[in-house]
């Protein structure tokens, strides 16, 4: 009897011990942000309130809030701070706050995804229809400044069989005035025109084609840096930019085609992937979204897409696959913009229509 009161008295105190541990445990666990919760979705230029829970057995000596490392503010009490996003970079941004205290540091995270506005939205009234190769697979399209119009096909038919080619076209009547068949090792993607030279992308064999214009002499070719595939290129008078079927635009070195950095692209709702075949339209990047019948207009310096247009239903006879529209070409000399895509029958003049 007496060892069992023994035992009853001990078994207690060893519980109380260890219940006190966890209230120590998760009193000291209470140091969190209550606002913004984790991936918060806020537009640039909002202002988000930055609101933590204390411990409350703590005496604050001090307080850092970062965002991305970067220092935000100091404060030596609980009371909440502002964050004002207007210069945020789009995308995930760390948001930490460093508690100090009796010689000790306790650290809270959080995050918010800043996207850019809402953009505009447009359709579409077409113009004018011409004839186009129906067993061109369109990956890239682009007139140059005497108006004569280029354009890159993967392999023809199903996309799968024939071969890849660069083509010169008469765009009023379909006619190709030149072409040249690419090896069959190699799938064609995007041009675009660097003064007397098209420069060509591959698909997934990472290398690209430059050729002389005025007769289509192959002159020189480039691997890819960070890129995986090749997907879109277009020029913007300094630099080639690139897509790759992901969220990311590269900039490329316009004489020695290196990868020069990139810039990832995001609408309100956060990052856009499957960019496609792109081109460069006063100051803005405009680009197919693969197999979405969506051209997106993007502001190169910061990745946000400032405009959507939706293009559903211009080409009647699009199957469900292997079909898409992928082209897209602008003719500075008389502000036209024709677009196209993969198999297509038809080449459209169109007005893009503010909504």
């Amino acid at each position: 009897m007496f060892a069992t009161m023994n035992k009853f008295i001990y078994f207690p105190a060893v519980l109380i011990a260890f219940i006190a541990s966890c209230n120590t445990q998760k009193n000291a666990s209470k140091f969190r942000f209550t606002t913004p919760e984790a991936g918060m979705v806020v537009k640039i230029g909002d202002a988000i309130p930055l609101k933590l829970e204390f411990p409350s057995d703590v005496s604050i000596d001090s307080i850092v809030y970062s965002m991305d490392d970067e220092v935000l503010a100091r404060k030596t009490d609980s009371t909440p701070i502002t964050l004002d996003t207007e210069k945020a970079a789009f995308g995930s941004r760390t948001i930490s706050a460093r508690l100090y205290y009796g010689g000790e540091e306790r650290i809270a995270y959080s995050n918010i995804v800043v996207v850019p506005p809402t953009p505009k939205r447009y359709g579409f009234k077409v113009v004018n229809e011409y004839p186009h190769d129906p067993k061109a697979y369109t990956q890239g399209l682009e007139f140059d400044d005497n108006g004569a119009l280029y354009e890159s096909t993967g392999n023809e038919s199903t996309g799968q069989n024939g071969k890849s080619s660069l083509r010169k076209i008469n765009y009023q009547s379909g006619e190709v005035l030149r072409r040249i068949d690419l090896d069959e090792n190699y799938f064609g993607e995007g041009l675009t025109i660097v003064g007397d030279k098209i420069i060509q992308l591959t698909w997934r064999e990472k290398i690209g084609f430059v050729y002389s214009k005025n007769n289509f002499a192959k002159i020189g070719e480039f691997p890819y840096g960070q890129s995986p595939e090749g997907w879109g290129l277009c020029y913007d008078g300094n630099r080639l930019i690139k897509s790759d079927g992901s969220s990311k635009l590269y900039f490329l070195n316009k004489d020695t085609y290196v990868e020069e950095g990139f810039v990832e692209v995001f609408n309100d709702r956060g990052p856009v992937d499957s960019l496609n075949e792109l081109e460069y339209i006063d100051g803005k990047v405009y680009a197919n979204v693969y197999q979405e019948d969506t051209i997106v207009i993007i502001n190169p310096q910061t990745g946000a897409i400032e405009g959507e247009a939706n293009l559903i239903g211009i080409y009647p006879d699009k199957a469900t696959s292997n079909n898409e529209l992928n082209g897209i070409a602008y003719d500075r000399q008389g502000d036209r913009l024709f677009v196209t895509g993969k198999l297509w029958s038809k080449l459209y003049e169109i007005e893009l229509i503010a909504r």
